[in-house]
């Protein structure tokens, strides 16, 4: 507060006595007025001065707009008069003044207010719970208000936004108002939220912000729409900028497809927009950070499969051979193109597929590296091709031998009507262009960069140098340039491709020292004192010298390794040699070369060094110093060493090609238990339903045997042997049938174990010999001889596993021998069952045939004695007639069992 009074002491034109009079008025009006029209109208009116009196209104002011925020949430007009004038108050967007002085006293005076404004983070808290009003008088201005605390002290704000209760969610909510302009400023309030925190980050990224945030790309019109579409990319940048977990959600939840329809640019090219050319240009720079190469390499390479996948890169490479893209988007473009194809083998053969709309159509990659050579070009064009050039040969060994097949003599077009890459490439090298020459240089080195079978394809190059002169050797052609004194960029360039060729090349250091002009000049180079200009370059020839002497074969004699190392001890000295090894180190622009894989230089004199090249440097300086000041004793015991070593490297080699194999017939094996064990189970479930199905028989059949022993006893011989509960011949057969099933998986399964047997004991007999001849290299193989016994020891699990499956291979043949015999039984039991009810059937017949007669003789004798008179009971014609109708009965029932 002293500050503030101090502030308003000094300033020249402060406000009139009546003015403060005024404002201190209005200022008890808000604290003592009982009618809320009063205190809305002293509102009023301190907003309409807090512009032109803003330090006034902020120091008498604040603490009772702060108390209206409080207390009168009830009327939306004065809520949103106290947020207006509080925003005034602390935002610098609306003063005009222009003298530099009073700008740096304008924002001084912002931040004192935001800082006295947040001390109470209540107030904060405050303000967000207003931001859940609907109405636009209060949603707005709070908006504004919140955006300027933001941008006065981020930070601070964002830490209490972030323990604030739900303080992002209701922020979010902005982003699905539908009146544009708070959706709008909601956006601008979340790119200040979301600056350089990560945590906010991650929650605004939980909270479907891609989603809301592509939804309002797309309403807009994708690149065709207005500082909206900007604004919206710009919080994307905030939310995937160094965020590797929103990187990975924004991946996972498909949101990378939608970006597609961004670089729809159509056919008509002409008359771009600037806010378009904005649009596109931020557009581009998203894709380039989700395929960044700061970025962790497996997220990288999933997001550059998915760029490919969804069409995404065939969208981008249709801008590249488009005509008409403006040149800023254009190099923007073959930047983006080159992040997204750089270490992707996918994307870098599609690449390679792709041809300009030319007649005849050509490959994108020679008409890109026209460009490179040609010196009216743009300076940032030709440094944009050359990244696309670098990262399409990236661990790309394919790409790498593609482009040096160009050069080679059984591939040149002898016709003349079409350039290759490689050939342009040599142009470049030998034009008179020193920034054409360095280009050439370094992509040329790239085509070689760990592939030692390509720098021995690129020593067959010829060039026919002049008419009626012999051709000479491309690597003679650089040592030839390299000594006729260019200028210092073209050789730097020379210097970096030589060193580049003969790095882990030793038949590409026996070229290089066959030229007996080389040696000499390299060390005529190094020992003299030279300029600063030139330091760099005698820094570089040392580089290549010792490149020379720690990869040499000693195939030459008079170049042998010991012979240059006293040659250079000679003429220039071992100290002086490693001090002007390390002035490429030290150079002010190696550091920066080393920090990121894009050429990105201001000016063409600042292309010095290459990435690539820097780690090279890096990992060659310590061993090339190592190895001058070795003796030739020492020299020999490493030689013997690296032969040794090379011995054992064969050897491991061998033996991880006989785990890899042996890895491959286990898992092999692996399957087959898997395959075993559930057949087995099969086979117990198979087991456990016959000994259910039998269990049903037996109880069928005793419960037969009972039914069958109570009819003898109450009804006769009256059962039918059709009524057996359910035992039918049909499910005899097919038990049957399962069990010849059954009978065919054992046989099956047995097969299986004895191939498996078979197996194993081969795999067993193989692995002791193969340890017996190699004992020599006992002590140096100990970690693969441990793998081997950890076979041997799961070898012998499996064994141990299929002999626990031969044991329930025999009990279940036992368990289906004792379900065979059962059913046999039960079979001849049901035999015996069907013949007795069958004679039970016929004594039967024969019992109701003779109860027919004995009827029909009392029914005669009755008649008789009728006749002759004498009477008949009535006793007895009753039980004669009941008699009968139970007979009747018995009859009907008979037949309906006949019947049944």
């Amino acid at each position: 507060m002293n500050f503030l009074r101090g502030v308003m002491g000094g300033q020249s034109a402060g406000p009139q006595h009546t003015e403060a009079e005024t404002i201190q008025k209005l200022c008890d009006r808000v604290a003592s007025s009982t009618l809320l029209d009063d205190r809305r109208n002293a509102v009023r009116a301190l907003k309409s001065l807090s512009k032109k009196y803003r330090l006034e209104v902020g120091i008498q002011a604040m603490e009772h707009l702060i108390h209206v925020l409080q207390t009168d949430r009830s009327d939306s007009e004065i809520i949103g008069y106290a947020l207006d004038t509080l925003y005034n108050i602390i935002s610098n967007d609306e003063e005009e003044e222009v003298e530099e002085n009073s700008t740096r006293q304008s924002e001084d005076l912002g931040s004192q207010f935001t800082e006295i404004f947040i001390k109470q983070q209540e107030n904060v808290t405050l303000l967000l719970s207003l931001l859940e009003e609907f109405d636009f008088h209060v949603r707005w201005p709070g908006v504004k208000l919140l955006t300027s605390l933001l941008k006065q002290l981020g930070p601070q704000v964002q830490q209490i936004i972030l323990v604030s209760p739900m303080g992002v969610s209701r922020l979010m909510d902005l982003l699905a108002d539908s009146r544009e302009v708070i959706r709008n400023d909601g956006v601008l309030l979340l790119q200040a939220l979301t600056r350089s925190n990560g945590a906010i980050q991650k929650i605004v990224a939980f909270e479907n912000a891609f989603e809301r945030l592509l939804d309002i790309i797309t309403e807009e019109g994708n690149s065709d729409g207005g500082i909206v579409v900007e604004d919206c990319l710009i919080l994307l940048q905030n939310l995937l900028k160094n965020n590797n977990s929103n990187q990975n959600f924004f991946k996972e939840g498909s949101y990378i497809q939608r970006m597609k329809p961004w670089f729809e640019v159509g056919d008509e090219n002409s008359g771009w927009s600037a806010q378009k050319v904005t649009n596109l240009h931020l557009m581009l720079q998203l894709v380039r950070v989700l395929v960044s190469p700061t970025n962790p390499p497996g997220a990288t390479s999933s997001c550059q499969k998915a760029m490919f996948q969804c069409g995404l890169l065939q969208q981008l490479c249709t801008i590249l051979m488009a005509t008409g893209v403006p040149a800023d988007i254009l190099t923007e473009t073959i930047n983006t193109v080159s992040e997204v194809i750089r270490g992707c083998q996918v994307n870098q053969d599609y690449f390679a597929s792709v041809n300009a709309p030319s007649n005849p159509p050509r490959p994108a990659i020679v008409v890109l590296l026209m460009s490179m050579v040609n010196e009216r070009q743009p300076f940032v064009l030709r440094c944009a091709v050359l990244y696309c050039f670098q990262c399409f040969l990236y661990k790309n060994q394919k790409g790498q031998g593609e482009i040096v097949s160009t050069l080679l003599p059984s591939t040149i077009d002898a016709t003349g009507n079409s350039v290759s890459a490689g050939q342009l490439l040599c142009g470049g090298l030998f034009s008179t262009d020193s920034l054409s020459n360095w280009c050439a240089a370094v992509a040329l080195a790239h085509a070689l960069q760990e592939n030692a079978t390509q720098k021995e394809q690129l020593l067959r190059v010829q060039l026919a140098t002049s008419i009626g002169n012999p051709p000479v050797s491309l690597l003679q052609q650089c040592t030839n340039i390299l000594s006729q004194g260019s200028k210092i960029q073209t050789r730097v360039g020379l210097l970096m491709l030589l060193c580049t060729w003969l790095s882990n090349c030793p038949i590409a250091v026996t070229h290089f020292l066959h030229n007996s002009a080389n040696v000499p000049f390299l060390t005529g180079q190094i020992a003299e004192n030279l300029g600063e200009e030139e330091q760099l370059v005698q820094g570089l020839c040392a580089l290549l010298l010792g490149i020379s002497i720690y990869f040499n074969d000693n195939s030459l004699e008079s170049y042998m390794k010991e012979k240059l190392k006293q040659l250079i001890e000679k003429r220039i000295g071992k100290e002086n040699f490693i001090e002007k090894l390390g002035f490429i180190s030290k150079h002010e622009l190696y550091s920066r070369a080393s920090q990121k894989p894009q050429p990105n230089f201001p000016s063409p004199e600042y292309m010095i060094f290459d990435h690539e090249f820097t780690k090279l440097v890096k990992e060659l300086e310590g061993v090339i110093t190592k190895a001058i000041y070795k003796s030739s004793e020492e020299d020999k015991k490493e030689e013997e060493v690296k032969k040794t070593l090379e011995q054992h490297d064969s050897i491991v080699t061998h033996y991880k090609n006989m785990i890899r194999e042996q890895d491959l017939q286990l898992e092999e094996l692996k399957q087959q238990i898997s395959t075993l064990k559930c057949q087995n189970e099969q086979l117990q479930t198979a087991v456990t339903q016959q000994a259910s199905q039998i269990q049903q028989q037996k109880d069928q059949y005793n419960l037969l045997k009972v039914q069958l022993g109570k009819d003898n006893q109450h009804q006769g011989p009256y059962n039918n042997g059709a009524q057996m509960n359910g035992i039918q011949p049909e499910e005899i057969s097919r038990l049957r049938e399962e069990i010849e099933e059954l009978k065919s998986n054992r046989e099956l399964l047995q097969t299986q174990l004895a191939e498996k047997d078979s197996l194993i004991e081969n795999l067993t007999k193989s692995i002791p010999v193969q340890g017996e001849n190699e004992s020599i290299i006992a002590s140096k193989t100990t970690d693969v001889e441990g793998r081997l016994s950890a076979l041997l020891q799961e070898t012998k699990e499996l064994k141990n596993e299929v002999k626990a499956l031969s044991e329930e291979r025999t009990a279940m043949k036992e368990q289906l021998d004792s379900s065979n015999s059962t059913i046999a039984i039960l079979q001849n039991e049901k035999d015996k069952l069907q013949l007795e009810v069958t004679d039970s059937k016929k004594e039967q017949d024969d019992l109701l045939v003779l109860l027919a007669d004995q009827d029909q003789k009392i029914l005669s004798l009755k008649n008789k004695l009728k006749d002759l008179g004498h009477p008949i009971e009535e006793e007895d014609e009753l039980e004669s007639g009941d008699q009968d109708d139970e007979d009747d009965e018995n009859e009907d029932g008979i037949k309906d069992q006949d019947h049944i």
